[in-house]
Formats: structure tokens, C-alpha cells, sequence
């Protein structure tokens, strides 16, 4: 039996395992992401897949933090394995930690909440109003700028690292837009792109391999600024073709690093494809790269306990695609 707290980010999936799972070993976080990819994938399986999940269902397990500079850690992952960054995650967690009184909260200010992932150490920034959590603030690790105009599926794309390595192509470099109705085209080249971009040298990490390979394809539309602050649409697709509903948090701290480097010098207001918005800035510059701030705000959408009958021939689930 294994229970966990659901919420949303932006409409994104983030399923929080809070007990059932023993405890996964590990020198740190990083580690222990290795120690669950090796010995607690079917839990991941079950939580994720069908039927109790779905093909771009989100969550995370867990952990003790680094050291007690954290309140926790977390390990992340999604239909096809572990990630090592997830900002509408961490937004969540922020959000998780209040509600759940694991933080003492300021009730009417700012509540910061250390988190140590397999990237390194986030923030999940909880602002609260009448007791009431207003929104969160993912305060990334350092962000950077890895390579420009990299061949890859026959367009060019521009490759950073928000705690995990993305790739960022114009839709309309492929005749498209991040709109539904392109969804399918747009998970097609996705796949192609990220097929053309394995063993590239700027796919890999320049300090820990473990780091290392294109997470995700970000596709972005350049809208119309918003009373002088600048505007983007985007879809994330990550691991094997899953489909981030949020403007995807890691994505838009590596999306802020492409743009603070091309020039932008203020907020971004970064919308989904399903509608919803982060408002994101560089607020630091280190010699590892910007450091992203992304506001956004995470809604519990249930609690729930988990079974596996060991005569369901179904066992941990599938996926359809």
C-alpha cells in the first residue's frame, strides 16, 4: 500500500509518494536517484502507469536532503524513467510543505523552502496571504547557455541547461505553432530531434555524466509583449514523447538562459500550451550561469492510497504509447 498527495502545477501532474516506499539509500540525492533506477522502478511503474496513471503522468518520491541546509529532497520521475530537475515540481513541494505544516509558514509573507534534487539544491519561495498559499517561486540552480544552432532533425536548435539539458526550437521553423492541434506533429519531431542530438558533445554535461543527454524539446511561439513585458508560448516533450500541460519550470529556466544571453533584460511571461502562465526573470549572475526565478502556483487535487493485488496479471500497468 502506498499513499501519496496529488496536485497540479499549471495543469501538470505531480503525484508526492509520502509512505510505502522503504527508504532509498545514498552518499546524497544524486545517488539515490541511481538506487531507485535500479531498485524501486516498479513503484514508479505502478504510480505512473496505466491504470492508476497515465503516458505524461509526473511525481516523485521522497528523500532525506543532503544535509540540513534542505528540508528534503526529491527524486523525480515520469512514464519512461527518472529525471534529475522539475521546476513545476518544486512548485508543488512548496506547496505540499505548507499545507501539510512540514515548514513553518509566514502567514501573511514569504516562506523559503530548500529542496535538494539530483541537479543540486532549488527553492521552492511559498508566498502566503491570510493564511493561504498565494503562489510559489522555483528558484533554479545556475542556468546556462550550451551551444547554438546545432543541426537536429532537420532544423537548427539552441541548447541550454536548467538543471536538466534542453533543446529550443521555433515552431515555426517546422510550419507549426503550440497549439493541441499540432500536439502529434509537434511529438514527432520531438523524437527525431532528440534522436539526432544522442552522443552530440552538447548534450553532454560538462561536470557529471550523470547529468549528461537532452531531457526535453522545447517548441516556442514569440507572442506579443504584455504591457512591455516579454511573451512566449511553449510545449515541453520530455523523456519518450510526454507532454508537459505547464509552461514547464527546468524549461524555463533553461528558456531564460537562451534569452538573457540574446539580450532580454527583465520578466518573461511563458504560457502553456493548455493556457497557463509562469512569470519568470533572471534576479542573479554567477560564474556557473543566470540564476531563474519562475512564479507560478501548484493545487492539491487529492489524496490517495495505492494497492497491487499479486494476482492482477496486470501487475505494475502499460502504457499505450
Amino acid at each position: 500500500m502506498i499513499t501519496t498527495v496529488d496536485y497540479h502545477t499549471g495543469g501538470e501532474p505531480f503525484r508526492i509518494v509520502t509512505g510505502g516506499v522503504p527508504e532509498i539509500a545514498g552518499a546524497d540525492v544524486l545517488s539515490r536517484r541511481t538506487t531507485a533506477m535500479a531498485e524501486h522502478d516498479d513503484v514508479r511503474r505502478m504510480l505512473c502507469h496505466e491504470p492508476r496513471g497515465h503516458a505524461d503522468m509526473y511525481g516523485c518520491f521522497l528523500v532525506p536532503p543532503d544535509d540540513p541546509g534542505a528540508r528534503f529532497g526529491a527524486l523525480f520521475w515520469h512514464k519512461d524513467g527518472f529525471s534529475t530537475a522539475c521546476g513545476h515540481g518544486t512548485i508543488a513541494l512548496g506547496a505540499y510543505a505548507v499545507h501539510e505544516g512540514l515548514v513553518a509558514a509566514d502567514p501573511d509573507g514569504v516562506t523559503d523552502v530548500p529542496i535538494d534534487v539530483p541537479s543540486g539544491r532549488v527553492t521552492a519561495r511559498v508566498r502566503c496571504a491570510g493564511g493561504k498559499v498565494a503562489s510559489v517561486t522555483f528558484v533554479s540552480v545556475p542556468s546556462y547557455v550550451i551551444a547554438r544552432d546545432v543541426p537536429a532533425g532537420g532544423v537548427k536548435a539552441d541548447l541550454s541547461y536548467g538543471g536538466a539539458i534542453y533543446a529550443s526550437v521555433p515552431a515555426r521553423a517546422l510550419g507549426l505553432s503550440v497549439e493541441p492541434r499540432h500536439l502529434g506533429d509537434l511529438i514527432g519531431h520531438a523524437r527525431r530531434i532528440k534522436a539526432a542530438l544522442a552522443g552530440h558533445p552538447a548534450s553532454k554535461h560538462p561536470s557529471d555524466d550523470r547529468l549528461s543527454g537532452v531531457y526535453g524539446v522545447i517548441f516556442h511561439d514569440e507572442l506579443p509583449d504584455v504591457d512591455g513585458v516579454a511573451r512566449q508560448r511553449n510545449v515541453t516533450v520530455f523523456a519518450d514523447g510526454e507532454v508537459d500541460r505547464s509552461p514547464c519550470g527546468s524549461g524555463t529556466a533553461a528558456r531564460l538562459a537562451l534569452l538573457h544571453d540574446s539580450g532580454l533584460r527583465g520578466p518573461l511571461i511563458h504560457d502553456s500550451v493548455v493556457g497557463s502562465s509562469f512569470r519568470a526573470e533572471v534576479t542573479g549572475v554567477t560564474d556557473e550561469g543566470v540564476v531563474p526565478e519562475i512564479e507560478g502556483m501548484a493545487y492539491r487535487t487529492g489524496r490517495h492510497v495505492f494497492e497491487l493485488d499479486p494476482g492482477d496479471p496486470i501487475g505494475t500497468g502499460f502504457t499505450l504509447r
